[in-house]
């Protein structure tokens, strides 16, 4: 059997939304965000973490004699704080900032004990099964996980919000997120749970519609970014503008995150030839060539 556990404000940021799969044998957590800390489940026998970000580790201490398993890209983000930091890739200052944070806010403690699973492992937990999916893009070791016999696909931070996908990290990667966005539409299943204020998603041709709805995003992103290379811009430049949070958003990692994911595009525009370097460090869409 499969509870969906929500969390504050629909699963919103900081919190999320997990799940307990209950077998004739074992009961296993999927994700701990922070209303798991506040309020664990009982009875559970493992803990599987989609991956090392904040918010879904967050009540791994209440599970310290649990088993607890990750894809083994995304180990080092329990290992130890340094593992975690590297995931995130954050300039100096934010670093030492976001270190504190994860720590007082979301109890980060580690878990060099953790486990790995790969892309296609089978938890058999008493007449259910969990399949792992490796999803990556957000991190490296992101993964879904699809719940048999019921049909369920927990997807996650593939959210279907419209934030769309988030790649502002140093091991995040945007043409891994284009392969796992093609991925997710071969997936059957008879419900879809995401991890961030969707929650339960309760057909495929629903989930569809929504999954087409975000991955636009990412286009409409670097159509934004291509019309504001009407001139020279520096990164800097790009990084002010903000192509992923609205303006008004003050979060302490915004700007690592705008630097992370224009770089990104920048990348792609720049093999593709849509953009080139008119002097160093300053960008040009080529269709604006006097």
């Amino acid at each position: 059997m499969t509870t969906l556990l929500p969390g504050e404000n629909a699963g919103r940021y900081p919190d999320g939304n997990a799940v307990v799969v209950r077998g004739r044998v074992e009961s296993v957590l999927i994700d701990a965000p922070l209303s798991v800390a506040a309020n664990p489940p009982e009875g559970i026998d493992r803990v599987l973490v989609s991956h090392c970000h904040e918010d879904h580790i967050a009540g791994l201490p209440r599970f310290p004699d649990q088993p607890v398993h990750v894809h083994h890209a995304d180990r080092p983000g329990l290992e130890s704080l340094d593992g975690l930091m590297r995931i995130y890739g954050m300039p100096d200052d934010i670093d030492r900032r976001w270190r504190h944070e994860v720590i007082e806010r979301f109890s980060y403690a580690p878990r060099p004990d953790a486990l790995v699973f790969d892309d296609g492992d089978v938890f058999d937990v008493g007449g259910v099964t969990i399949h792992v999916v490796h999803l990556p893009g957000h991190t490296r070791g992101h993964c879904g996980f699809l719940i048999e016999p019921e049909g369920v696909m927990f997807l996650a931070d593939v959210d279907l919000t419209g934030f769309g996908p988030y790649y502002g990290d140093a091991w995040s990667s945007l043409a891994a997120w284009e392969r796992t966005l093609a991925r997710c539409r071969e997936i059957e299943a008879a419900r879809y749970i995401t991890f961030h204020q969707k929650g339960v998603v309760e057909s495929r041709a629903q989930f569809l519609a929504m999954l087409d709805e975000y991955a636009a995003v990412i286009e409409r992103r670097e159509r934004a970014l291509v019309a504001f290379l009407e001139r020279p811009r520096t990164i800097d430049e790009m990084v002010a503008h903000r192509f992923v949070y609205r303006p008004h958003v003050d979060v302490l990692f915004a700007d690592a995150v705008e630097r992370r994911s224009a770089e990104l595009h920048l990348e792609r525009l720049l093999s593709s030839g849509e953009v080139h370097e008119v002097a160093q460090g300053r960008f040009l869409a080529r269709r604006y060539n006097s």
